[in-house]
C-alpha cells in the first residue's frame, strides 16, 4: 500500500475563519489530540513578528511527539529565522512557504507580477532550505492559474529545494474527475514533481471537497491536508475513514490511528465549538474569555502577556511568571484584566534588593494585630515581628523594624481589580524619602498580601536610586 500522509490544517484555517478562534490552552490541546490520533503533520498559525507566535509555535514544538510541526513563513524572508527559532524542540519541523499562482491572487493579495512572483519563491524556498530540511511550497488558487505559471512555479521551487509541493483548489470549484485530471496533466507537465512529495489542499465550496481528495491521491498525491473540525476543507474523519475502508482500490493507506478517530474527532469538535462560545462572548463585550491557571507554564502566561501588548524582558518575564504563580495558586483561575495588573505591578521594575519570603498575620477583635514578616536580601534572610493599630499598620512597622529605617507614608490605596469571593486586590503604597515620592504597586487575593508587596516594591526603589543599605 502506497502511504498517504495527513496534515491536520484545524489550527491554520481557524486564523482564517471568522467564526471562531482558539485560545492558547485550546491550540496546546488540538495538538496533543492529533499527535495521539497520528497525524503525519500539524499545521500551525503562520509565523509573525510578534513574541506570542513564538511562543506558542515553541510551546508546541515541545509537546508534540511525532507528528512534523508545519509552520507557514508567508512570504517574509525575516520570518524564517524567527521561524526556526522557534521550531528548535521540534522533533520533526516543516517550513511551509505560501505563495498565489493565479493572475487575480497574485495582483490583489500579493500586489506582485508573475516574474515578481517566481523571484520570491525561489528567495523563500532557499531561506527555508538553510535552515530546515523539511520545506513545503504551497501554490495557492493553482487550479486557477496559467498552465505555464503553475510549471515554472513548481519548478521553481523544487529547484530551491522543496521537499513537498501541494496545489490548491483554493475557489472549490473543481469536480473530482477534473481534479484528478488537473493532477495528472500537472505531473505529465511537470516531471520533477516525481521528486517530491505532492499534496492536495481543497476547498469545500461545492460540498465535493472530500470526493476531490480520494480523485487526487488516485491521481497520484501522496500528501492530503485535511481539518479535524468543520471549516469548509477536506474532512480530517471523513478522508481517512475512506481510505481504511477502500484504500485497496487507490493503493493507499495512512497511519492515523483509525480506532481512536471517532472519539478524536469529537473532542477535537468539543474544542472548536468552544472556541466558538469564545468569540461569541467577544462579540457581546462580555470578558475575552481568555483564563488561566495554575497549571499554565510560563510559557502560556507570557503567551497571554503579549497578547497583551506587552513586551517584557527575561527578567520581567520571570517577575511576572512568579507574581502569576502566586495569585494562581489561590484562585481557580486568572483572568486577563487581572493578568494585566500583573503585569503592571511585577514587570519593568528596578533589581529587587528585597524580596518577600513570608509573613504572618494575627488580628481579631480581642487582641492586638500583629505581623510576624521574613524578607530576604542579597540572599540573606530578615525577620521581624511587630504590632500595630491594625493589620496593616502592623505589617509596615514590621518591615520598618526589618530594614531599620522609617519613611513616611505619603499615600495608601487599596482596590478591588475584580469581583466576587476570589476578587484580587491591588494596593498602592507610596513613600517619601529625600524629598521624592517612589510609588510601589503590589497584587494578591489578600489585601494584607497585596499591602506589603506594595510597600516593599517602592522599598526597592529608593533603595535602587538612592544606593543605600537600608
Amino acid at each position: 500500500m502506497r502511504p498517504i500522509s495527513i496534515t491536520d490544517v484545524t489550527m491554520r484555517q481557524s486564523s482564517r475563519s471568522e467564526d471562531f478562534s482558539l485560545s492558547f490552552q485550546e491550540k496546546i490541546e488540538l495538538c496533543k489530540l492529533l499527535d495521539r490520533l497520528g497525524v503525519n503533520a500539524i499545521e500551525t498559525t503562520p509565523i509573525t513578528q510578534s513574541r506570542a507566535t513564538s511562543l506558542l509555535i515553541k510551546s508546541i514544538a515541545s509537546t508534540v511527539k511525532e507528528s512534523i510541526i508545519a509552520v507557514p513563513v508567508g512570504l517574509d524572508p525575516d520570518l524564517v529565522p524567527i521561524a526556526a527559532k522557534a521550531l528548535q524542540e521540534a522533533k520533526h519541523p516543516r517550513l511551509v512557504v505560501e505563495a498565489p499562482v493565479s493572475s487575480v491572487q497574485m495582483e490583489y493579495l500579493a500586489s506582485k507580477k508573475p516574474a515578481a512572483m517566481l523571484e520570491t519563491i525561489r528567495v523563500m524556498v532557499d531561506a527555508c532550505c538553510k535552515v530546515c530540511a523539511d520545506v513545503e511550497f504551497v501554490a495557492e488558487d493553482a487550479t486557477r492559474a496559467e498552465a505555464s505559471f503553475i510549471r515554472d512555479a513548481i519548478q521553481a521551487a523544487i529547484e530551491a529545494g522543496a521537499t513537498m509541493v501541494t496545489v490548491c483548489d483554493t475557489a472549490g470549484t473543481m469536480l473530482p474527475d477534473e481534479f484528478g485530471a488537473f493532477l495528472s496533466d500537472l505531473q505529465a507537465d511537470v516531471p520533477e514533481l516525481d521528486s517530491v512529495t505532492l499534496g492536495v489542499s481543497c476547498s469545500n465550496n461545492l460540498y465535493m471537497a472530500d470526493a476531490c481528495a480520494i480523485s487526487a491521491i488516485s491521481a497520484g498525491a501522496g500528501e492530503v491536508k485535511a481539518a479535524g473540525y468543520n471549516l469548509g476543507t477536506i474532512s480530517l474523519k471523513h478522508i481517512a475513514s475512506l481510505i481504511s475502508a477502500r484504500g485497496d482500490l487507490m493503493n493507499a493507506s495512512t497511519t492515523l490511528r483509525t480506532t481512536q478517530l471517532s472519539r478524536a474527532t469529537a473532542q477535537i469538535s468539543r474544542l472548536c465549538r468552544t472556541g466558538e462560545k469564545s468569540r461569541d462572548r467577544q462579540s457581546e463585550g462580555e470578558e475575552d474569555g481568555l483564563y488561566l491557571t495554575a497549571h499554565d507554564d510560563i510559557t502560556a502566561v507570557m503567551t497571554a502577556v503579549a497578547s497583551l501588548g506587552y513586551e517584557l524582558s527575561e527578567e520581567d518575564s520571570v517577575r511576572v511568571y512568579e507574581a502569576f504563580s502566586r495569585i494562581a495558586a489561590k484562585k481557580e483561575r486568572v483572568s486577563t484584566r487581572e493578568l494585566d495588573a500583573i503585569v503592571a505591578s511585577a514587570a519593568m521594575q528596578v533589581p529587587a534588593t528585597y524580596t518577600v519570603e513570608r509573613y504572618i498575620i494575627n488580628t481579631g477583635n480581642v487582641i492586638h494585630p500583629s505581623a510576624s514578616i521574613q524578607l530576604s536580601k542579597n540572599g540573606e534572610i530578615l525577620e521581624g515581628i511587630s504590632l500595630g493599630d491594625g493589620p496593616i499598620d502592623a505589617a509596615f512597622h514590621t518591615i520598618e523594624e526589618i530594614i531599620g529605617h522609617h519613611y513616611d507614608l505619603d499615600d495608601f490605596q487599596i482596590q478591588s481589580v475584580t469581583e466576587g469571593r476570589e476578587a484580587m486586590g491591588e494596593a498602592v503604597v507610596k513613600l517619601r524619602s529625600g524629598g521624592k515620592l517612589y510609588s510601589g504597586q503590589g497584587i494578591s487575593t489578600d489585601i494584607v498580601g497585596s499591602s506589603i508587596r506594595a510597600y516593599i516594591n517602592a522599598l526597592n526603589k529608593v533603595v535602587y536610586e538612592e544606593g543605600q543599605n537600608a
